[in-house]
């Protein structure tokens, strides 16, 4: 196996079976949290905005349609792969519960399973589909996800699940109008001194949006406390001349 993040191409620890590393994990765990937390303004943005008429324009040939489509198609049901749209008169994407439970089932397939047949022997088989304890919901869904990610991240194919995920949350925050909090760091970045260490509420890591180092909070705590103090006796000085000066 290549030791190096299917998704990311960050590097993996020597001899794991993982192909997504801990922050690409942690971002899809994030990411199954925030789901259901959408569901309340998807239902609120179904119906279309009203608002005055409008003179002049070219008219409709038929009434407008009672909800917003494209929010109907997160909601509304589907199956799990897009299907051929020969006559391009498909809208893009799957919806959010067919998608989470088409990767739950396909998951489910890989999961071993221990079973005793009627001599008594325990038998090893994968499983036959995925059962969420919570029922159907994509609330359950996310969460049955979420529970099983530390084994979907081992197989070949969760850099594809990844992708569909998050494309699937882009258009979810299309809709609903919502972004990550990024908060910018105070400390200079320890690889390319410049200032643009940043911290998004859904990644591991503060990151560098100037040269793409990362860093822990622990490690980010420990760089602060070295540069600051320093950053900080130099500035003093430069200031220092102007207020004798003044």
């Amino acid at each position: 196996m290549d030791d190096h993040c299917t998704n990311c191409a960050g590097r993996l620890p020597a001899g794991s079976a993982r192909y997504l590393c801990e922050a690409c994990e942690y971002q899809l765990h994030t990411w199954l949290r925030e789901i259901p937390r959408h569901l309340p303004l998807l239902a609120d943005s179904l119906q279309p905005d009203t608002g005055p008429a409008q003179r002049g324009g070219s008219g409709r040939a038929h009434s407008p349609l009672p909800v917003r489509v494209e929010v109907l198609n997160l909601l509304g049901p589907g199956h799990a792969v897009p299907l051929d749209d020969p006559h391009g008169d498909q809208s893009a994407g799957v919806p959010i519960a067919p998608l989470l439970y088409g990767w739950a089932l396909y998951l489910a397939t890989e999961l071993p399973s221990a079973r005793r047949d009627e001599h008594g022997t325990v038998r090893i088989e994968p499983c036959t589909g995925p059962v969420a304890r919570a029922g159907s919901s994509i609330a359950a869904w996310c969460s049955w996800l979420d529970a099983y990610l530390p084994y979907a991240v081992t197989r070949q194919w969760s850099a594809d699940m990844y992708s569909q995920i998050e494309d699937l949350l882009r258009r979810i925050r299309h809709i609903t109008n919502t972004r990550p909090r990024r908060r910018p760091m105070q400390a200079p970045c320890p690889s390319c001194s410049a200032f643009a260490l940043v911290t998004v509420d859904d990644q591991l890591h503060i990151s560098c949006e100037a040269c793409a180092a990362r860093l822990t909070s622990d490690e980010y705590d420990e760089h602060r406390a070295q540069v600051m103090p320093v950053l900080a006796a130099i500035a003093l000085r430069m200031i220092t001349p102007q207020k004798a000066a003044a």
